[in-house]
């Protein structure tokens, strides 16, 4: 058999990090990137005796979470202890929830090649997240920081109804873009704000009971989950085709070698030991309570994505890719808003900064410059300043070097040649060293002045007024 003859099963446990100023027990800060056990009290630090008070935020948090994913808001749910132990979980427990979560029962459609998928959402509940290791590079031994204990999490339980790594990654990056635009979290996967646990089996095509499935943990890059899908796909399937069975067990990814490997048998619920938390009264929410945040939820990417269709006449295409992250879409309003022209803003946006953000592995929330200096670019090159050509270099410089386009031109020497006695000399020239260009145009092929323009424009460094150029070249062949 081969690979076409098993079906791959799907699910994600996404974590999010709340953009709570405060942690979802105490008063400490959540801020990223503080001295190591700065952000700490005897609440997170589970001191003897230090009791915890829910984040009232939190839970407002979540319930935006759940109303903006199709979830059922229950009105009364409670917190839960989870017992674990790991070195940088001070109290040998987590707090979360375990049969009555928050929310449940939501939904959210991702789409590929223009079919459009729903993926099912068991449940979204809040947690505490655990503190961290910093390993010593020798080898002697760790430390444990626990600024991150504490800082409050949704779970985002996916149903196991993905196919493909592809869907998978499409689902991510819907879940990440819906919490953008609710303003609930960062997502800066790069700094740990959005991670996500990855459960994968195989069955064979056809059969209606799941294989026995095995979790990646704390997985943060898009480009290392579909990787490590397809991996421990493959590697499922050839020790069913050799006749062995599946270990239920939680893996690591390693992104260098592209393996998993082994951690430890995977925990079951009663593994966990849970038991209602003592120390935390139920939580109970009243119908104008949801409904008032309900009232109150921002644009959603598909209301904007509505909106782009039809106010800016943008094309479909356009318009997913623009909204499908909030940090490229607030970019093209406020960068429309000083400039005025949709088309060229998009054009930029899904074309070269895009192609760089891809190049460089980055995510628009990544992007070093501000829509003031894309805008900005953009009227130069409307106004004759510089040419699109240099508008390239320009946006390459943007990201090396951000600081304001008029000074990168004029430091760089790109401003554009229109004066009429130099780009006459420069096509004179070209005209001079081409003369099979000039039968060709003569004979009706019109990809000459293409050419010709090309090398002008080689010539001169992209410099040179491509419509004065055009202009030129025609009226010398034309003679």
């Amino acid at each position: 058999m081969s690979r076409e003859d098993y079906e791959i099963v799907i699910g994600l446990e996404v974590h999010a990090e709340l953009s709570t100023k405060t942690k979802i027990f105490c008063s400490c800060p959540t801020e990223f990137g503080a001295e190591p056990n700065t952000h700490t009290c005897p609440v997170c630090m589970a001191m003897p005796g230090a009791l915890p008070v829910l984040n009232e935020k939190v839970v407002e948090y979540a319930v935006k979470a759940g109303l903006a994913t199709d979830c059922t808001i229950a009105k009364e749910s409670k917190n839960d202890r989870k017992n674990y132990f790991y070195p940088d979980l001070p109290k040998s427990y987590q707090i979360s929830q375990f049969d009555k979560p928050l929310c449940a029962h939501g939904k959210v459609e991702i789409e590929e090649d223009g079919n459009v998928k729903t993926i099912g959402i068991t449940r979204i509940h809040i947690e505490e997240d655990a503190g961290k290791l910093n390993h010593n590079e020798f080898g002697s031994g760790s430390l444990v920081d626990l600024n991150r204990a504490g800082v409050p999490l949704i779970e985002i339980v996916s149903e196991p109804d993905m196919r493909s790594s592809r869907d998978a990654e499409n689902y991510l990056r819907k879940i990440k873009s819906i919490l953008e635009y609710i303003e609930v979290s960062d997502c800066k996967m790069q700094e740990g704000s959005l991670r996500a646990d990855v459960n994968v089996s195989v069955r064979k095509k056809g059969a209606r009971e799941f294989g026995t499935r095995t979790e990646m943990k704390n997985m943060n890059s898009f480009r290392s989950i579909v990787r490590a899908i397809d991996y421990e796909a493959d590697r499922q399937i050839d020790i069913l085709e050799e006749g062995g069975k599946i270990d239920q067990e939680t893996l690591r990814w390693d992104d260098v070698s592209g393996r998993t490997f082994s951690m430890r048998d995977k925990e079951d619920a009663q593994d966990y030991r849970y038991f209602p938390e003592p120390d935390l009264v139920a939580i109970r929410l009243s119908d104008e309570y949801i409904e008032n945040i309900r009232k109150n939820l921002p644009e959603l990417p598909e209301s904007r994505k509505k909106r782009y269709l039809e106010e800016y006449k943008l094309t479909e295409k356009e318009s997913k890719m623009l909204t499908s992250s909030k940090y490229m879409s607030n970019i093209f309003e406020e960068a429309l808003k000083i400039c005025g022209n949709a088309k060229a803003v998009a054009n930029w946006l899904l074309s070269d900064v895009s192609r760089i953000l891809n190049e460089k592995e980055l995510e628009p929330d990544q992007i070093p410059f501000t829509a003031q200096d894309l805008a900005k670019m953009i009227i130069l090159i409307e106004k004759g300043t510089i040419s699109s050509a240099i508008g390239k270099k320009v946006l390459e410089e943007l990201f090396e070097n951000p600081k304001d386009p008029e000074k990168i031109i004029e430091e760089k020497g790109w401003i554009q040649i229109s004066d009429e006695g130099a780009i006459k000399e420069v096509v004179m020239k070209i005209l001079d060293n081409n003369p099979q260009s000039i039968a060709d145009f003569k004979a009706g092929k019109d990809r000459a002045l293409g050419f010709l323009v090309g090398q002008a424009m080689k010539e001169t460094k992209g410099k040179a007024n491509p419509k004065m150029l055009n202009e030129m070249f025609l009226e010398e062949l034309n003679k």
